[in-house]
Parts: C-alpha cells; sequence; structure tokens
C-alpha cells in the first residue's frame, strides 16, 4: 500500500498515523479468526439438528457446564502468566484442538463426537471472541474505539464472508473433514497478527499486557455484584442471550421442518450467513463510526431489541422460511455491526482486572448460562404453546432488552473518567465497601 492510499484509508475511516498499524493488525487478526471459525459454524448447526431440535437444551446446557469448567482455568491462568505469552498460547491451544477433532472424525464416526464437537466450538466461538475485545479493549482508548471499533470489526465480517465461501468452494474438493485443517491453519495466522499486535504495544513503552492479573471467575462475578455499570450489562448480555436463544430455537424447528435433507439444511445455513456477513460488512465499514460518535451509545444499544420485537411480531403472524431470513439477516448484522462494537465500547471505562475477569464472566459463563437458561424455558413454553405463540410472548422481553441498553449507555455516558489503572479502581472499590 503506497503513501497515497494509506492517507485515503485514514481520511475514510477517520484514523491517525500512529494508529494505521495497531488497527491493520487487528483487523487481520478478526479476520483469520472469524474465517477459522466460519468454516466450522454451518457444520456445527447442522449437527445441533441431527441431534434432535427437541434435545437442543441439553446440548446448551452442557455447553454451559463446559464453560463453567474452563472459565476457573483461565482466571487462574491470568494470575500466573503475562497476557501477551498466555493469549497467543491459548490460540495455540485451539489450533491443536482442532487437528484433534480432525483425527477423531478421520477415524472414528461415533456420534458422540458430533455432540462434543457442537459444545466444543460453542464454547470456542464466545472464548476467543472475548479474549480478542478484551486485548483490543487494552489496547485503544474509549475515545479511540468509538472511530475504530467499526473498521476492526469488519475485519471479522469480512473472515466470516470469506471462511464459508472458502468452506463451499473446497468441500466438495477435499471433504468436509479436510476443511479442519484449513481452519487450524487460518487460526494460527491469527495467533500471528495477534503477536504483531503485542509487538506494537510493546513498541509504544507500554506494560499492560506484561502484568498479570489478580483474579478469578468468582472475582469477575464479585466485582459485577459491587458495580450497577457491571451489573446493567451483565443484565443487558443476559437479556441478549435469552433472545437470541427463542429465535436459534424457532430457527431449528423451522428448519427442520421446511427441509427433509441434511445438504439442504446445511445449504441454507451457508446462504444466510452469507448474507449476515455480507451486510454486516457493510454496515461495519460505512455505519458503525457514524452511528457511535453521532447518534450515540443508546441508540446503538436499543436499535436491536427494537428490531427484535418486530421481528418476533412477523414470526408470530408468518413462520415461513422467508420471514425466519429476513429477520436473521437483520438482527445478526445489526448485531454484529451495531450493537455488538457498541457493547464493547462499554468495556473501554472499566478497569483491567474487569476488562479480562468480570469481562470474561459475562461473555462466557453468564452468556451460556443465559443460552442454558433460555433453552429450558423455550422446550418448556414448546409443551404448552405453538411456535407463533411462543414469538408473541417475546416480545414483551425484548422491551425489557431495550430498557436495559438504555440505562446502560446513560451509565456510560455519565462516567466523566476512564476506569483504566488498577489503582484508581482499587480507590473505588474500597470507598463503595
Amino acid at each position: 500500500m503506497n503513501s497515497e492510499q494509506m492517507d485515503l484509508v485514514k481520511r475514510i475511516f477517520n484514523i491517525s498515523s500512529g494508529e494505521l498499524k495497531p488497527v491493520m493488525a487487528s483487523f487481520f487478526y478478526f479476520f483469520f479468526l472469524m474465517s477459522s471459525y466460519f468454516i466450522l459454524r454451518p457444520v456445527r448447526d447442522e449437527m445441533g439438528i441431527q441431534a434432535g431440535v427437541e434435545n437442543m437444551q441439553w446440548l446448551f446446557t452442557g455447553t454451559f457446564i463446559t464453560m463453567l469448567l474452563i472459565v476457573p482455568v483461565f482466571g487462574y491462568l491470568m494470575k500466573r502468566y503475562q497476557r501477551q505469552k498466555l493469549i497467543p498460547g491459548i490460540y495455540i491451544f485451539f489450533c491443536f484442538n482442532i487437528l484433534v477433532f480432525y483425527v477423531l472424525f478421520t477415524f472414528f464416526t461415533v456420534p458422540f463426537v458430533s455432540i462434543i464437537f457442537f459444545i466444543w466450538l460453542s464454547v470456542f466461538n464466545l472464548f476467543v471472541i472475548s479474549i480478542f475485545w478484551s486485548f483490543n479493549a487494552d489496547i485503544f482508548s474509549s475515545d479511540q474505539a468509538k472511530r475504530l471499533y467499526g473498521p476492526i470489526a469488519a475485519g471479522g465480517s469480512s473472515g466470516a464472508i470469506f471462511g464459508p465461501v472458502i468452506a463451499s468452494s473446497l468441500a466438495g474438493q477435499i471433504g468436509v473433514t479436510n476443511l479442519l485443517l484449513i481452519s487450524a491453519l487460518l487460526l494460527g495466522l491469527a495467533t500471528y497478527f495477534l503477536k504483531r499486535l503485542i509487538k506494537h504495544s510493546n513498541a509504544r513503552g507500554e506494560r499492560k499486557l506484561v502484568t498479570p492479573i489478580k483474579g478469578s471467575i468468582w472475582e469477575g462475578l464479585k466485582l459485577m455484584i459491587r458495580s450497577p455499570y457491571l451489573k446493567q450489562i451483565g443484565l443487558f448480555v443476559l437479556l441478549y442471550t435469552c433472545i437470541s436463544t427463542f429465535l436459534y430455537f424457532e430457527q431449528a424447528h423451522i428448519i427442520s421442518e421446511a427441509f427433509a435433507v441434511s445438504e439442504d439444511r446445511t445449504s441454507y445455513f451457508g446462504f444466510r450467513d452469507l448474507l449476515v456477513n455480507s451486510s454486516t460488512l457493510f454496515l461495519q465499514f460505512f455505519i458503525t463510526e457514524r452511528f457511535l460518535r453521532k447518534a450515540g451509545i443508546i441508540f446503538c444499544l436499543i436499535l436491536v431489541p427494537v428490531v427484535a420485537s418486530f421481528g418476533f411480531l412477523s414470526l408470530g403472524i408468518s413462520q415461513s422460511v422467508i420471514v425466519l431470513l429476513i429477520v436473521q439477516v437483520l438482527y445478526r448484522s445489526l448485531n454484529f455491526s451495531i450493537q455488538r462494537p457498541s457493547r464493547e465500547v462499554l468495556f473501554t471505562k472499566v478497569s483491567v482486572r474487569e476488562k479480562y475477569n468480570t469481562k470474561n464472566f459475562i461473555d462466557t459463563a453468564l452468556y451460556r448460562g443465559g443460552d442454558a437458561l433460555s433453552g429450558w424455558l423455550f422446550a418448556g413454553l414448546s409443551a404448552l404453546a405453538s411456535l407463533q405463540a411462543i414469538s408473541f410472548l417475546a416480545i414483551p422481553l425484548t422491551v425489557v432488552w431495550a430498557l436495559s441498553g438504555l440505562r446502560s449507555g446513560r451509565l456510560f455516558n455519565s462516567m466523566t473518567f476512564n476506569l483504566d489503572n488498577n489503582e484508581l479502581q482499587d480507590v473505588i472499590t474500597k470507598k463503595s465497601a
């Protein structure tokens, strides 16, 4: 890229000279991370349906239990090791996991392997993406995040398009199992750009990534309980998981009835992901930064709950595949492009311990706990009411979700200082104790 092209990129995306290298590194870090994941995602969704739509709450419960077992281990490692060494090590560990599944799928045909893979990929997805955003919250300030999270998130959306394209192009030629090798390679490339981002941070003389973080999953829970701000974020995420799980379960029922052949269902999931990720990419490049700066954090947080309420109203009227597709594309693309970056901006005004301990608790244990709880709630409701009735029942929940977003945004705007150092947070914690 020559100097004129670099200047053009800076002007279009409002990036200063010193920010271009870390933004590009973060962009490609997220690009390869999401490419790796989205090669595997359609396979996971199909495995969930093959396990039986009436049993999906068990898969979500298994994911939640697995998450509860893993998060304390992560907290222990964060206390003992520097983040600049630990985080790349976590990605290398997941690369090894993918290679293990490659061996299992190649030499074994036990159905239980598919269930393990579904749970593993659900954990992998939340865990590595939570780490990605926590790491970026360390690198960029609150003001920078409002300008830069849109282009950075576009890297993930680009990868979410690239991954399915690779999968659909090569699956017939090399087989689905061999796609796991490509996924592992892409995750390795994500690790390379993560190390480039670490190198840039160290070159600026920052020491944030060197110091191990005190705390654990219980420390993260305690910090959340003590802070009205973090409790509100936790409630917002919990409501988001409930709404998303309801929509996911409705999708499973509608698609299982509409398509009898496994390949047709997988094709639908791939087409859905292509539409979602293409829409998301456009929005992240040209809309996200403008919305965050001009419309404000409150508007960005309540937009998706409002869209979800109309989506459930539509599904209550019609359970057709085309209505489901439209609702999913709108819901997911706006979530990825507007709400997710906005939610991550909320964590730029908390301490380093909260970014990793509390945020990790919210993004993993609380998130998957919400999945499991709402999965069983959906199963109970489906035994008593039709899918259309459940859609109407979900609308009041979207209203509560919107109110939570409103409260979270107001609390964010009322914070006049950035809690980005442990000393300041320690003082606040002691005063509130």
